[in-house]
């Protein structure tokens, strides 16, 4: 029996990851984006199901919930990773941009799980929404980015809660910086203004995580194939950060650290 899986925002970065890892687990695999040609280099090198979709739009949401179920006759796990950053204090912060920031980040993930529920019911699947350290943690100039992913974490608990006597599970992951073309542009941005090239400025944002360096996209997927195979049946409504130690740094003792 193969098991069907979508993953938001498939295209690139941590999600082109999650697809290569679920698709080598042996999921067939829907990749959703709005840009066509990243979808399509996924489904060239795994055999992925291409959906041009917007994740906040109800209409995509549902269309690719069913040309997953289509093509695979069943859905049993729904990777919610798709999100934009778009920096500002609530001052500096647009409506429109807020708006755009919630609208993927937290929307578009309870669009997608509204649509996939009813096809996980049925299945006794899962989710997993892929959020971030700043849903942890307040950052500079990033009103809506952590106040979106901060959102995401909840919604997930909140499915966890009402949907596991259904036997669906719901869980989330908290990533650190990790080497993605998003995050290559970010540090390129931080290079200047320390004067430092690319890999400098990841040097910069690591110095006081533990392990001294930024993720892989590779390493973001491992969790989440855990968290879809029956070895974490029994995880529901977790938050799980995979950065390094980050988050449970209290940065300002580090400056005791010898």
């Amino acid at each position: 029996m193969t098991r069907g899986a979508i993953v938001t925002g498939g295209g690139t970065g941590i999600g082109a990851a999650i697809a290569r890892r679920l698709a080598a687990d042996g999921f067939a695999v829907a990749v959703t984006g709005r840009r066509r040609e990243p979808l399509d280099e996924v489904a060239a090198e795994t055999g992925a199901l291409p959906v041009v979709a917007d994740t906040g739009n109800p209409t995509d949401a549902q269309k690719a919930v069913e040309a997953a179920k289509s093509a695979f006759g069943r859905l049993d796990l729904l990777v919610c990773n798709a999100g934009i950053g778009l920096e500002g204090t609530v001052e500096e912060q647009s409506p429109e941009d807020w708006d755009a920031v919630l609208r993927t980040n937290v929307t578009g993930a309870f669009l997608a799980c509204r649509a996939a529920l009813p096809e996980l019911v049925q299945t006794k699947g899962s989710i997993v929404t892929i959020s971030s350290d700043s849903g942890l943690r307040a950052g500079p100039r990033s009103a809506a980015y952590c106040t979106a992913k901060a959102g995401l974490i909840m919604l997930t608990q909140c499915i966890a809660l009402d949907y596991g006597p259904q036997g669906v599970r719901a869980n989330c992951i908290c990533p650190g910086w990790v080497r993605t073309p998003m995050a290559d542009g970010a540090m390129d941005e931080l290079g200047e203004l320390r004067g430092a090239d690319r890999e400098g400025a990841y040097e910069l944002v690591s110095s006081r995580v533990p392990l001294r360096r930024p993720g892989s996209p590779e390493e973001i997927a491992a969790a989440v194939a855990w968290l879809a195979s029956e070895g974490a049946g029994f995880t529901t409504g977790a938050v799980i950060a995979i950065d390094g130690g980050n988050s449970f740094v209290d940065s300002s003792s580090m400056e005791f650290a010898v």
